[in-house]
């Protein structure tokens, strides 16, 4: 079986730990669906030969494109965490760890030993069942609104 993590290395991470992602069902489909376009280790080739896609310019560019000049990359980040807290039952702590977020006083964070994986791994799943899911009458805000 696969294990469906995808695990971002401390030296990648802002908060220097490592930060294991639970991969959902749609996310493992999009990188068979990329396994078949990929001619290197990467799951997002750039246009450069050899090189992966700029992490820091290619979502950006894909909203200008778009006519979306009013958006950022970290707005989509706020939405999550906006659904978490507003469509589901999640406690906070998960849906922020889910963010590679610290929860808690320091004193807390030293008596935490779960990054609450397997909750994460539940969240991960609706969440993709939730984008993938055609909105309702009422529910659709331009984006460029």
């Amino acid at each position: 079986m696969v294990e469906r993590l995808w695990s971002v290395p401390a030296d990648r991470m802002k908060s220097d730990r490592e930060h294991r992602v639970p991969l959902s069902n749609r996310a493992m489909a999009i990188l068979g669906e990329m396994a078949e376009l990929r001619a290197n280790t990467y799951v997002f080739p750039g246009q450069r030969a050899g090189k992966p896609l700029n992490r820091s310019t290619s979502f950006l560019q894909v909203l200008h494109r778009m006519g979306c000049h009013n958006l950022t990359a970290h707005g989509f980040r706020s939405t999550f965490r906006d659904w978490a807290a507003e469509r589901t039952s999640y406690p906070a702590e998960v849906a922020e760890m889910a963010l590679a977020h610290r929860v808690g006083s320091a004193v807390e964070q030293a008596y935490r030993r779960s990054d609450l994986f397997e909750r994460r791994r539940r969240l991960m799943d609706d969440w993709a069942r939730f984008c993938g899911s055609p909105a309702t009458a009422g529910e659709v805000v331009p984006i460029g609104a």
